[in-house]
């Protein structure tokens, strides 16, 4: 008797890849779990040495995964947008403040580990704070092509903007999620100077 053709061998199932070690590590976020790389590990069937070889850490994990997630977030207001230059880049990030404040994942990750989401997602040399300067600055040069004329460089523009989110959203994480939006707004668009 012969396996049918496409069936496997009975034994360990095929390695995961990373992309499949971020997807879940997304879906336990978004679920408002702690991050556990050993259940990870476990469900898709992959050494905790290769997830750590792939993120680093946990944190390297985790803040690959929220990155992911701003970047969808960033990507969904900019599908919603009709407007073009200026105002399509204000729209964009004034709904991408809103979908944060109202993520209840977000929310759920300050409220069990303050000090340590502050740090992860405000360091310069991580992960989440460099990919969203980069994505906003990559919006402020599409603005550009579009009329918008930032009144300083795209680059520094953006890390202005990021930090901006940080200090009105984040900055008093210990405290509790502060999610200033209306202010933060305001000083966005003086930013923009829109």
């Amino acid at each position: 008797m012969t396996r049918a053709e496409g069936t496997r061998a009975p034994g360990r199932p095929a390695s995961a890849s990373r992309d499949d070690v971020l997807r879940a590590a997304i879906d336990m976020f978004l679920a408002g779990k702690r991050l556990d790389v050993n259940a990870i590990a476990a469900q898709l069937g992959v050494g905790r040495a290769s997830i750590y070889r792939w993120f680093g850490s946990r944190d390297g994990l985790l803040g690959a995964a929220i990155a992911r997630q701003l970047e969808r977030m960033i990507d969904h207001a900019d599908r919603r947008s009709r407007a073009r230059g200026g105002r399509r880049l204000s729209e964009i990030l004034d709904r991408t403040v809103h979908g944060l404040v109202e993520n209840a994942s977000l929310r759920t990750y300050f409220d069990n580990e303050s000090t340590a989401a502050l740090r992860l997602i405000t360091r310069s040399d991580g992960l989440v704070h460099p990919a969203a300067v980069e994505i906003v600055e990559h919006l402020i040069e599409r603005a550009q092509t579009q009329g918008y004329e930032p009144p300083i460089d795209p680059n520094t523009l953006a890390y202005a903007l990021v930090r901006l989110w940080e200090a009105f959203l984040y900055n008093d994480a210990v405290a509790g999620f502060r999610g200033d939006v209306e202010r933060l707004r305001q000083v966005q668009t003086a930013l923009l100077r829109l």
